[in-house]
């Protein structure tokens, strides 16, 4: 679908906006999903058809305007056809993550007051419908059938008959997303909770309509819309960075979605899908990146060669002090190196995107030396998501995450802290009056986030305003630029550093598992942390990666100590968040004594 300005588009909500696009669609693909190897699409026209019949049915089952309807579900087509479904019959989509625990759910469901629940699978009904049954949800609507023996006060229903016969019902869903406004709330989306319980936050139609204008002109203006615009959909679509980017703008600039079939398939998804633009987190590209540098590795003194020349030239290039004798070997990498990297990316690929968390400027000089244009953009689901992004027009530099996004201001206030204002901000926290007024003041929201911006209007951040250290001399330090190095070092899969209100700061590490076991079995030696981790062989080597970097670091920055972490930082252990962020009270928690036996002696 060719769309020359889509960001120029005024819609009153994110269903009319489908609609219209639908309507141009019409019998093209728009979902992909993989099934017994082969890629199935549903066309615009097909998913128009159960959005309309899914809106009908909640209402006949007498949901009204403003009812909140969980939705439990891995990404698929079935998640955005419920999403804008939910919408269509005017009531608020409330996503949670496939991850959740029991109590995770019991608490947005009881603190959303959600009326009904859509899930996907048996196995997230498992941790989900115990919490249920204690709430005020009565309606659950599966994708896929559970076997229930007798209904009780949870009536049950099945998706087919519910997005079937969708003709009949399609000019009155249009009719009522015509009738919505832009102040009307879209979605609840809870916050990942770095620090403490996950509050709701309440994202208007306006606000991802705003961001998706936003994201869609940068589209136009640095790369151009062509006619056939592809996603690949990986990031959970319970994150506001995936649904606004990986949702509502593919819908916006009337691109096809295709899902990914999860991590372990990923790269090979690339491939078949060719995607024109990807939205994806930090860790998944230092994880991309490692792979490549152990793949090449094995490749010969011919590849290895190639790699180092175009990182030697790329890091040249991005600086802009290219020589005249670097000219001849950028033209060698254009025609025999880069091409075959981009083929494994696809072949087509117009950006890739960073968010949801700091990316470390290292691995973006990296992509870029390979020939890949990585972005990186900025936001808080508090603001729709997306505040601002790197955009070629704007120069891109890895240290900044770009300018504000079309009609977005941004200052700084006295105290460096970022603040945002624009149709993009939240309405609000669900219930919570209190932090609502204290996160948003006259219109800006504080974004708790500490930075400024440079002489090309680029926002540079330096860190989070609750996340700094500060040691016992009242010097700041930023926990994530020191843990994002220490993590690009080969031997190091996750950190998290401390040290408030000490003299020092001192390490929590996780080895990488697959360097431990290559370095176990050259020494001979067992590849078990647990018994690893006491041998001083060991430790002495991870203080060599450490070493390396405290001497890239100033003097208040250093890492003069480490212990290791029981086991890796996960979402299952509380110890991370969904979308991949560490939790530093739980972590700090946990390894209290482990970190307070770093300061003796």
């Amino acid at each position: 679908m060719k769309l020359d300005n889509p960001h120029l588009d005024h819609f009153p909500s994110l269903v009319a906006m489908f609609f219209d696009r639908a309507a141009r669609g019409g019998e093209d693909p728009f979902l992909w999903r993989k099934a017994d190897r082969v890629w199935h699409p549903l066309s615009w026209r097909q998913v128009a058809n159960q959005v309309a019949a899914l809106a009908h049915n909640l209402r006949e089952m007498g949901l009204k305007d403003g009812d909140r309807v969980v939705l439990v579900s891995e990404n698929r087509p079935e998640w955005c056809i419920a999403d804008l479904g939910i919408m269509a019959a005017g009531c608020i989509t409330v996503p949670t993550y496939t991850t959740n625990t029991e109590r995770d759910h019991q608490h947005i469901l009881d603190n959303s007051g959600a009326t009904a629940v859509i899930v996907s699978t048996a196995k997230l009904a498992r941790t989900l419908m115990p919490a249920v049954t204690r709430s005020d949800a009565h309606i659950v609507i599966t994708m896929e059938s559970l076997r229930v023996g007798q209904q009780g006060d949870v009536a049950i229903h099945d998706w087919e008959p519910l997005v079937t016969g969708g003709d009949a019902w399609l000019d009155g869903a249009k009719a009522r997303a015509a009738a919505m406004t832009r102040e009307d709330t879209a979605c609840l989306i809870y916050t990942s909770g770095t620090g403490g319980a996950p509050r709701g936050v309440m994202q208007h139609h306006g606000a991802i309509l705003h961001n998706a204008a936003g994201a869609a002109e940068v589209l136009v203006n640095d790369f151009g819309i062509g006619d056939e615009e592809v996603f690949l959909s990986f990031l959970p679509l319970s994150h506001a960075y995936e649904h606004s980017g990986g949702q509502f703008l593919p819908i916006m600039v009337g691109a096809q979605i295709y899902y990914s079939e999860g991590l372990e398939k990923l790269v090979s998804n690339i491939e078949e899908t060719r995607p024109t633009i990807m939205v994806v987190v930090p860790r998944l590209f230092e994880v991309i990146r490692a792979r490549m540098i152990k793949s090449v590795e094995k490749q010969g003194k011919l590849a290895n060669w190639m790699l180092n020349q175009a990182l030697r030239v790329g890091e040249k290039d991005y600086e802009r002090r290219m020589g005249l004798l670097d000219r001849p070997v950028d033209l060698l990498l254009d025609k025999l190196f880069r091409p075959k990297i981009g083929q494994r990316f696809g072949g087509r690929m117009k950006a890739l995107v960073s968010g949801g968390a700091p990316l470390n400027p290292e691995i973006g000089v990296f992509f870029h030396s390979i020939g890949l244009t990585l972005l990186q953009g900025y936001g808080q689901t508090e603001a729709g998501p997306v505040i601002s992004c790197n955009r070629p027009s704007a120069g891109i530099k890895m240290d900044t995450v770009g300018p504000p996004l079309m009609n977005t201001e941004v200052k700084i206030a006295d105290d460096g802290e970022i603040l945002v204002r624009g149709e993009l901000v939240m309405k609000g926290y669900w219930r919570n009056d209190a932090e609502t007024a204290r996160v948003v003041v006259d219109g800006w929201l504080h974004t708790g986030d500490i930075g400024h911006i440079d002489d090309k209007g680029r926002i540079v951040i330096t860190d989070r305003k609750k996340d700094l250290i500060v040691n016992d001399k009242g010097d700041n330090v930023s926990p994530q630029r020191v843990e994002g190095m220490l993590t690009l070092q080969p031997e190091i899969l996750q950190a998290m550093v401390y040290g408030d209100k000490r003299p020092h700061l001192v390490g929590l590490l996780v080895p990488d598992p697959e360097w431990m076991a290559e370095w176990a079995e050259a020494e001979g030696l067992p590849k078990d942390l647990c018994r690893l981790r006491e041998h001083e062989k060991f430790r002495a080597a991870l203080r060599a990666a450490v070493d390396r970097v405290n001497g890239q670091l100033s003097v208040i920055e250093k890492v003069r100590k480490f212990d290791f972490a029981d086991e890796p930082f996960t979402i299952e252990n509380e110890q991370m968040t969904p979308s991949m962020k560490i939790r530093r009270h739980v972590l700090r928690e946990v390894y209290a004594d482990k970190i307070a036996a770093l300061y003796k002696g």
